[in-house]
């Protein structure tokens, strides 16, 4: 049944969506099925001038992702332990550009994007540029030259909206169309970035084009008109206006160096929207409607879990200034390795979110989920000054959204697992691991021999290594999984004993309002966001169809003429928003009532410190160094002071018919490892890049 969801989804509806938009510039769609379809859908007194466009471009979207839920929900990919047909074209083609690493699937799709949009301009300046005459020029009074301006100005717009239209995809976190086709948020979030860029190079280019073709045609006063019914000229320029905000504040150098001017003017993305469909018309604006719509059920949804403060238990806090968070969940919360989790703290900053790599198992660690927080910009010192001050408070509060993930995770199909990190970048591997510890101690499987390389600058950060392993590691069997650690000192030469403080646990008291971490749909994820999505959508068009019947038809009567363009979005605007809230505050309301009932039966985590000394609430590392998983994990651990790994060396050493290498860390190490893995000097070796793209 899988299999032939996935069939129907990509082959039908999406290339079938696809194919739609390279027939959209022809003659053959605007003469003949544009025409066809518009005599079918937009003579009805319901739905008006905005039908045909809703049965072309935005319910074909809608199913696939109803597909994509009903695929997902009916189990995992199992794909583990089987050959990767495509492991060739995935293998990095390029590594160092504007474009970063990408893969030969990357690069195929994105040579066929542009060969699209190139495709689509073309045809529409051949078709639109055969209709300019001299005489129809003289007839307009204009040059032949500005009538073409006209026209290639508008495709330009045209074009821009086929990006547009995707834009929205990749940063919807839970969205069941990446996860249908393998894909994270996390990992899309450049198709995001190439998508961003793309839109704004052609939706100038559209601006500054009418700008020139009304300043040399004397028409220089449509830059402020408000057409009732037709373009609203400002509107597209204010949009235009929040976009270059955004566009400018989105700069590598200024997004780095002052990331929050680049997060809070993104919020300028609600106003870019809104004035965009103003500026083209709400019938125009279902073209790209379907991503936007996901992404809209998907932020709402996230705004709703973050309105519940998270119950955070404990933490272990390291010499290195790390943190390790432990907050309560419910067993119900289950997710994969590599999650990723975003945490808000409003006693440091009401609006500022932060995503961190979540490091514990949800097998393993039934009734908690933890994550690992290294002090590195000005919103994680201070969390560290709150919970490592030798007098901390009884409770922090916290607010979470997620966390999001990978559907299925491909680590059994490997004979060997190469793990390279520098710095904090070993996060996500303290999930593989737990995940790998799992499967071979609780299930008895078959897991690849993994070795870990990692990087550190001290010899403080080694403690990190503590954190592979759970608080409670004693159900714990190390000698079933094979396990090498080389862990590098690059900034030291032999080993420091400075009286540095040992790692150490903070218990937390937090109130009975703070609740274990839960998932926000219940344990029919999938299911639930079907019933929201589809449920909204139908509810939009109820509405919708009503005020069209009852309000704007009347006045009308389909003529597109007589009733404002603008007060028409609006409306469908606000009609969207209110069935999107309700629908999905009602399944989510629903479910945290669930949530509640099951919450009352899990034990309550907290309790007292190990020991009854006024320094109760710590403890010293060297108690869990006594346990028999710790002790193997010593063993299995060899530290080299005063360089750095030779990573082509040592990945190259690794035999087996199929080698995994993923890295997590600095641009510079990705960019290294994913050199080497696509040079073509071993065939085995298989490269995957983990990358804090959020």
């Amino acid at each position: 049944m899988r299999a032939a969801i996935r069939l129907l989804a990509v082959f039908v509806v999406f290339l079938g969506s696809l194919f739609v938009w390279f027939m959209m510039p022809t003659n053959t769609y605007s003469q003949i099925w544009r025409l066809q379809i518009r005599q079918k859908t937009n003579t009805s007194t319901y739905l008006g001038s905005e039908g045909s466009n809703i049965v072309m471009f935005t319910f074909p979207i809608l199913f696939l992702a109803l597909l994509g839920c009903v695929f997902l929900h009916l189990g995992k990919n199992s794909s583990n332990g089987t050959k990767n047909r495509f492991a060739v074209w995935k293998k990095p083609m390029l590594v160092k550009g504007p474009l970063g690493i990408v893969s030969g699937i990357e690069l195929a799709f994105f040579i066929m994007f542009i060969a699209l949009l190139i495709w689509s301009f073309s045809t529409y300046l051949h078709n639109s540029f055969a209709k300019i005459t001299p005489k129809s020029a003289a007839k307009n009074h204009e040059k032949i030259w500005e009538s073409k301006l006209d026209s290639a100005a508008l495709r330009l717009g045209l074009v821009g909206n086929i990006c547009l239209a995707f834009l929205f995809f990749p940063v919807a976190r839970g969205s069941s169309i990446l996860a249908l086709f393998g894909l994270t948020s996390e990992g899309s979030i450049k198709y995001h970035i190439w998508l961003g860029h793309l839109v704004m190079l052609l939706f100038t280019a559209h601006g500054l084009c009418y700008i020139i073709y009304w300043a040399a045609t004397g028409q220089i006063s449509e830059m402020v008109q408000w057409d009732k019914t037709g373009i609203s000229n400002i509107a597209g320029e204010l949009s235009l206006l929040f976009g270059l905000i955004m566009w400018a504040t989105a700069i590598p150098r200024i997004r780095r160096k002052i990331f929050e001017l680049f997060f809070y003017t993104h919020y300028l993305y609600i106003l870019f929207m809104i004035f965009f469909i103003l500026h083209v018309g709400m019938s125009y604006a279902f073209i790209m409607l379907p991503g936007f719509y996901l992404f809209l059920v998907d932020r709402f949804l996230r705004f709703l879990q973050s309105g519940t403060r998270a119950r955070l238990i404990c933490s272990r806090v390291l010499p290195c200034e790390t943190l390790e968070l432990n907050f309560a969940k419910s067993p119900g919360l289950k997710y994969n390795p590599t999650s990723v989790m975003f945490i808000n703290v409003p006693s440091i900053s009401k609006m500022q979110w932060h995503p961190f790599t979540v490091t514990s198992n949800s097998s393993l660690e039934p009734e908690n989920i933890s994550v690992v927080i290294k002090a590195e910009g000005s919103w994680t010192k201070k969390l560290y000054q709150m919970v490592s001050t030798p007098s901390p408070t009884d409770r922090i509060e916290v607010a979470v959204e997620g966390p999001y993930g990978p559907d299925s995770t491909h680590f059994l199909r490997h004979d060997t697992l190469v793990m390279v990190s520098g710095g904090s970048g070993i996060t996500p591997f303290i999930s593989i691991i737990r995940e790998l510890l799992l499967l071979s101690t609780a299930f008895k499987c078959r897991v690849p021999k993994v070795v870990l390389i990692c990087a550190f600058k001290s010899s403080l950060d080694l403690t990190m290594l503590d954190l592979i392993l759970p608080m409670s590691s004693t159900s714990i069997e190390m000698s079933n999984l094979e396990l090498q650690i080389e862990a590098y000192v690059t900034r030291e030469t032999e080993p420091k004993t400075d009286g540095s403080k040992p790692l150490r646990a903070i218990w937390f008291k937090p109130l009975a309002t703070d609740a274990p971490m839960s998932p926000i749909l219940g344990k029919n994820h999938w299911l639930c966001l079907a019933l929201i999505i589809a449920s909204s959508f139908i509810m939009f068009l109820i509405l919708i169809g009503i005020i069209t019947r009852y309000y704007i038809y009347p006045i009308d009567h389909n003529s597109n003429a007589i009733f404002a363009n603008w007060l028409r979005s609006v409306l469908n605007m606000l009609t969207i928003c209110v069935a999107i809230a309700s629908t999905a505050s009602a399944v989510v309301f629903w479910n945290k009532k669930k949530n509640a009932m099951q919450n009352k039966q899990i034990q309550n985590m907290e309790g007292p410190a190990p020991t009854g000394t006024p320094e109760s609430q710590f403890y010293n590392a060297d108690r869990e160094l006594e346990s028999l998983p710790q002790q193997s994990l010593a063993q299995a651990t060899n530290v080299h002071y005063g360089g750095r790994p030779d990573l082509k060396k040592m990945i190259f050493e690794f035999k087996g018919s199929s080698v995994g290498v993923l890295v997590s860390g600095p641009k510079k190490l990705r960019h290294e490892v994913a050199t080497i893995c696509s040079s073509g000097l071993v065939e085995n070796v298989h490269f995957e890049s983990i990358s804090f793209s959020w």
